[in-house]
């Protein structure tokens, strides 16, 4: 494990703050957090973090990078991104394999999610030549009208321990591309990769003489969070976390008039028709219920399958997670890692109780496994007479709900029928059939797919959900929008003043 930290320049003693190359700060008020290995116990660092006063330099030497930043053209940004993406590139296994050490996933999910990273950055330095307005027609004679898109300002980007760095990467480089500085707060359960990235940041922008383009403050959420949130410096706060959490965030952004982008929870569903190709249904199913150990926002979390089927997926899906190879996650073979922590396991065990008070029956696994440490459980499938408050809240763990329907309206209004709208899909080989779950009265998620997963969503596409999942939008299609600021122009190059709607003002 040294030697994986010394490639990424992290070091046993870490300062939780930094605004560049060279800005790294050191806070004496600050109090300790150790980065855990979740499969092992290890502490694999300890990171000295920011207190309030550290928090207002960094924010500060992001809103003066600001200003020259905003002004670069943006083909020039996109270089930098550019250069950003390379050096993922280069220090794509380290990294990867750090992600998977502090949080958990496998190692290929961790490589996965340093890939991503590398999309995202090609995607953003594609866009930073496409920051497209769009012209008018003016009803005034000798009139010209036009909209046009500017930075928006230094952007707080506050990231989930699930994905510790691949969804900084949506935000940070897009945003980047449209001229904004980033300061990133990432979770506390993973502030070592957080470290990794930005060691990686300073890297290229030394290279260019720059500072607090990319800043990092790590601290306690009452602290530097809450006041992250109130800053009147920061007009965008994209948040990703729980719906609790994202409630607050919202709440505190708006009564300042700032801006949010909120990528909360998702309790996801497959939609298994009679006519569904059951061999690429329980493949994707697998993943999806299974990878991450059940912590993605995408993950699989419930099963709505047609009763003519129902027994026939349950049994190939319970065969299926008998092979499910569980253990250290950085060990070859390994399909299913830790859960995060020590609560989450709680968690977990709790809802299963909760099953079991609500009529349902655990078809397999369903228990922990102290044999290979604390924070490792077995994946479980639960069989649901009906959808339950247990299984309309979404539990961050491995347990996969199974209800059946006799129709596809039915189906459709089970799936529809929980709190969130992250993310669908349906297995059929009906057209028809798939064609009414994707109509306007069909899945009411972000998200909706056919013959393939919840999980492993393209960064080419837009990623978010409606209802308690936010709203939210980020990385492909326009979601480019969120980091920038709208102006519509009209040039008058006329000699007269007319008024639209033709109105006459004196003489």
């Amino acid at each position: 494990m040294k030697s994986l930290l010394d490639k990424l320049n992290v070091k046993a003693e870490n300062p939780g703050a930094c605004t560049g190359p060279g800005g790294w700060i050191e806070d004496s008020q600050g109090t300790v957090l150790e980065s855990i290995n979740p499969a092992t116990g290890e502490v694999l660092a300890r990171v000295r973090q920011a207190t309030a006063s550290t928090y207002d330099r960094v924010v500060e030497a992001s809103r003066n990078a600001f200003e020259e930043w905003r002004q670069l053209p943006a083909p020039k940004r996109g270089l930098l991104v550019r250069e950003l993406g390379d050096a993922l590139r280069e220090y794509k296994e380290p990294l990867g394999e750090l992600v998977t050490a502090e949080m958990g996933k496998i190692r290929e999910e961790g490589l996965g999610e340093v890939q991503e990273m590398i999309d995202v950055c090609d995607l953003a330095v594609g866009q930073s030549r496409m920051l497209y307005g769009k012209t008018m027609h003016s009803e005034r004679p000798a009139h010209r009208m036009y909209e046009q898109w500017h930075p928006l300002g230094p952007i707080g980007v506050v990231t989930a321990f699930n994905f510790p760095v691949a969804v900084w990467a949506w935000n940070a480089t897009i945003a980047a591309a449209c001229g904004d500085t980033v300061v990133w707060k990432p979770s506390s359960e993973v502030p070592l990769t957080a470290i990794a990235v930005q060691h990686i940041c300073n890297r290229v922008l030394a290279d260019h003489g720059l500072q607090g383009i990319f800043s990092l403050v790590i601290g306690k959420g009452r602290e530097v969070g809450e006041r992250l949130l109130a800053d009147k410096r920061l007009p965008l706060i994209s948040f990703t976390g729980s719906c609790q959490t994202g409630r607050h965030v919202s709440e505190v952004v708006a009564r300042r008039f700032g801006r949010t982008l909120l990528e909360l929870g998702g309790n996801n569903a497959i939609i298994v028709a009679a006519d569904a190709d059951l061999d690429m249904a329980v493949r994707a199913i697998l993943f999806g219920a299974v990878g991450t150990a059940g912590q993605r926002c995408t993950t699989t979390r419930r099963i709505i399958v047609h009763q003519s089927v129902a027994e026939e997926l349950v049994r190939r899906l319970a065969a299926a997670y008998q092979q499910v190879k569980i253990g250290n996650p950085l060990e070859a073979g390994v399909l299913m890692g830790p859960l995060v922590t020590t609560q989450a396991v709680d968690n977990m065990m709790q809802a299963l109780e909760q099953v079991k008070a609500q009529g349902g029956e655990i078809v397999c696994g369903g228990k922990r496994l102290p044999e290979l440490g604390e924070r490792f459980v077995e994946p479980t499938i639960v069989r649901m007479p009906e959808q339950t408050e247990v299984v309309r809240r979404e539990t961050f763990a491995p347990i996969l709900y199974i209800l059946a329907f006799d129709d596809i309206e039915q189906a459709i209004a089970i799936h529809n029928d929980v709190p969130q709208g992250l993310s669908s899909a349906i297995f059929t080989t009906n057209l028809r059939t798939a064609e009414r779950f994707l109509s306007c009265a069909g899945s009411d998620c972000g998200i909706a797919n056919v013959n393939i997963g919840t999980s492993g969503a393209e960064i080419g596409g837009a990623f978010g959900g409606e209802k308690e999942t936010g709203g939210g939008r980020e990385s492909g299609s326009d979601s480019w929008k969120a980091y920038m600021r709208r102006q519509t122009n009209t040039i008058n190059w006329s000699s007269e003043l007319p008024l639209a709607q033709g109105i006459k003002f004196g003489e």
